[in-house]
């Protein structure tokens, strides 16, 4: 357990070898936000800037004893989930994760920024009935809404109806990010009741590699400090849209967001 140091909080995610996204992004987020961040690994791939070249999946056996062994040593004040490419993982991870008293933050990652799917179709129905429902906040950008859903979202309208549809399976909040909209980056944060809209200027910058990842994890790292729900989703949206203005070029493709923008 920690012992007067920073809050622990945990990613369950796949390994980017690029660094932009992933279980890096994930650690350097955490980093940058003061907390104690912790990998369980879910899968390894082989990707770049221009893609992913490959993905190995590790065994539920493995991910389980990861999982096993850092939580029940160390403890966690929050715990963040990505990539989770099959079923039996999606399912082994639920379980684990409903039996942890610590807030949970769901990124349903189902494909990359270059469109690789990272998530198999036969997984769509464990993410929705095992995963979903063990979420305090789950964090799906348009794709990820259409694909659990079936809602499509055109403008800004459409994110109360996505949301809705998302907070059907069950996670406590639903944030859904309307960045791939014309005009402000706009993201609705809700609960069913209560709404957050949330809005940043759009930076024109292509180096956007790692968002998704990086937002999830920064309203991990806010719920593991004590915030409210909305308090760390605000945070989070501020940290990750200086991020992105800071993104920058890496290799031949798209460019990460900049984790250590408020360092430089």
């Amino acid at each position: 357990m920690s012992r007067g140091g920073p809050p622990n909080v945990l990613t369950v995610a796949g390994s980017d070898s690029g660094g932009g996204a992933g279980v890096q992004a994930d650690l350097k987020t955490m980093l940058a936000l003061g907390v104690h961040g912790m990998s369980v690994i879910t899968a390894v791939t082989a990707q770049n800037s221009l893609g992913v070249q490959g993905a190995w999946e590790l065994p539920v056996e493995a991910v389980r004893a990861q999982y096993r062994s850092v939580v029940d040593d160390i403890g966690v004040q929050a715990v963040k989930t990505g990539m989770l490419s099959s079923a039996p993982l999606v399912e082994a991870v639920a379980e684990l994760l409903a039996g942890t008293d610590a807030p949970v933050v769901v990124d349903p990652v189902g494909v990359s920024k270059h469109g690789d799917p990272l998530l198999a179709d036969s997984a769509l129905d464990s993410v929705r009935k095992r995963l979903l429902p063990v979420a305090t906040v789950a964090t799906p950008n348009l794709d990820e809404v259409a694909q659990l859903t079936g809602v499509t979202v055109e403008d800004e309208a459409d994110l109360r109806r996505a949301a809705a549809a998302v907070l059907e399976y069950g996670p406590r909040w639903a944030l859904v990010k309307g960045g791939h909209l014309a005009g402000d980056a706009v993201d609705l944060l809700t609960d069913g009741s209560e709404e957050h809209w949330l809005r940043a200027p759009r930076h024109d910058n292509r180096h956007t590699h790692g968002t998704g990842c990086t937002l999830a994890s920064a309203v991990a790292a806010g719920l593991g400090k004590g915030r409210t729900v909305p308090e760390a989703v605000r945070e989070a949206k501020e940290y990750v849209t200086g991020a992105i203005a800071a993104g920058f070029a890496l290799g031949g493709g798209i460019g990460p967001v900049d984790h250590g923008w408020r360092f430089r």
